[in-house]
């Protein structure tokens, strides 16, 4: 873990709303969606670029995840997003998904 990592932070101490093995999910503090949940690995990675450095069953269970956090929330229609680099709209460096679901901010109805 990254020592001033906010995620690295809120894996170690935040409100989990689903945990897995090497995974949590939390809500998103500024949320552009009805649901707006962030799943990341409880290991530090900076960005999806890096996505290499997760084992293949890594990123397998990481995507599972994602799909079972969507699942729980009771969502069946959602967008899942990944934001890499800044141009990209990555606003914290340490990789993330984010699950939206029901209106989503911006998008037309």
């Amino acid at each position: 873990m990254v020592v001033d990592c906010l995620f690295c932070k809120l894996v170690r101490d935040g409100d989990h709303v689903a945990k897995t093995d090497g995974f949590v999910a939390i809500r998103d503090t500024n949320p552009q969606a009805d649901v707006h949940l962030l799943v990341l690995p409880e290991r530090h990675v900076d960005t999806f670029r890096e996505v290499g450095e997760l084992t293949a069953d890594e990123s397998k269970r990481m995507l599972e995840f994602v799909a079972q956090v969507a699942r729980e929330a009771k969502l069946e229609d959602y967008k899942v997003l990944v934001n890499v680099g800044t141009g990209g709209g990555q606003t914290v460096f340490h990789l993330h998904w984010h699950v939206l679901g029901g209106r989503i901010q911006g998008m037309p109805e």
